[in-house]
């Protein structure tokens, strides 16, 4: 018998830790001459073009064209899809009357997009929306997204077919494709930007932060991470920071810091209980690390945590 544990991944535990969830929003159908913005507030929006063609750019950006099977990930501010670029854009919510039906009636040449979105952790939320670029687009065509076309047919047949379960399969298919995205983008990134989803598309790099979400609380060391990926403790530490923006050791930190804050959100567990369970002997480093992270105590963030949260407020 081979019993395997669940393989450990740290954009799994990124995404877990920001407690992202993905819902299905529309299946959209428009043809003619048309052009639309829409804005991409506290959450990312990704899309899927499953027929026709068109333009999509961010607000003050260069239009690329969208091909039947290209996907696409906006993550902050405004971005526009049309027809043609030359067109001025509505808002997206003008396609519909007060009632809520379809305004936009031209049939030439339709183009339609199967779209969700992943809401994040307010608190959280911002360690990956800083990593993402505002617009990511995926060719259909690239080898890394050969899984991606199976997922948008699968997508659409549940889509239309309104079998039972539909609505959680095209959630739970639209969570794959946000992933396969972003492995898509990351086996197609330039290398441009220093921040950890760019290490993770680095193989070596990758291994070490793999290593340490597997085990936050070893005490690490630049030297122990480098054995791991077979490399001397200099190159390691300069490819480290030139690829993530930290040093080895400030990311251990920060990785252990974001967990403990998710605890300290969550739960109801002591801090000496949080601390010794990060690998930190005694609540004053843990606490000293914190502070450093969060500019607050962990005893004050909690307390604020819970403040806000007794007030309804965003927290």
């Amino acid at each position: 018998m081979i019993v395997q544990n669940a393989p450990n991944d740290a954009l799994s535990d990124v995404l877990r830790q920001m407690d992202a969830q993905s819902l299905c929003s529309v299946a959209t159908t428009i043809g003619g001459d048309w052009a639309l913005h829409f804005s991409v507030p506290e959450a990312i929006k990704f899309n899927a073009l499953c027929q026709g063609r068109c333009w999509i750019w961010q607000e003050g950006g260069t239009p690329q064209r969208l091909e039947a099977g290209d996907c696409f990930v906006a993550s902050r501010g405004t971005f526009h899809l049309a027809s043609d670029p030359a067109i001025p854009s509505i808002p997206f919510a003008a396609l519909f009357d007060a009632d809520g039906r379809t305004a936009h009636q031209d049939e030439r040449d339709p183009v339609t997009l199967i779209g969700g979105s992943v809401t994040l952790d307010e608190r959280d939320g911002g360690f990956l929306l800083e990593a993402l670029p505002r617009l990511i687009v995926v060719s259909g065509k690239v080898p890394a997204a050969g899984p991606l076309g199976w997922l948008l047919a699968q997508l659409d047949l549940e889509w239309k077919g309104g079998q039972a379960g539909a609505l959680l399969a095209c959630n739970d298919l639209l969570r794959l494709m946000f992933v396969h995205l972003l492995r898509a983008y990351l086996a197609e990134a330039s290398g441009d930007g220093a921040n950890w989803l760019a290490g993770l598309a680095d193989r070596h790099i990758g291994q070490a932060m793999r290593a340490i979400h597997a085990e936050p609380d070893r005490d690490w060391s630049v030297e122990a991470l480098a054995r791991t990926v077979g490399q001397s403790r200099s190159g390691f530490a300069a490819a480290f920071k030139a690829r993530t923006g930290l040093s080895p050791m400030e990311y251990v930190t920060r990785w252990r810091m974001r967990l403990a804050a998710a605890r300290l959100r969550r739960g109801q567990e002591p801090l000496s209980a949080i601390a010794q369970s990060l690998g930190y002997a005694s609540d004053s480093a843990f606490g000293a690390a914190f502070r450093r992270v969060f500019g607050q105590s962990p005893a004050r963030y909690r307390a604020e945590t819970r403040r806000l949260a007794a007030i309804g407020e965003p927290n």
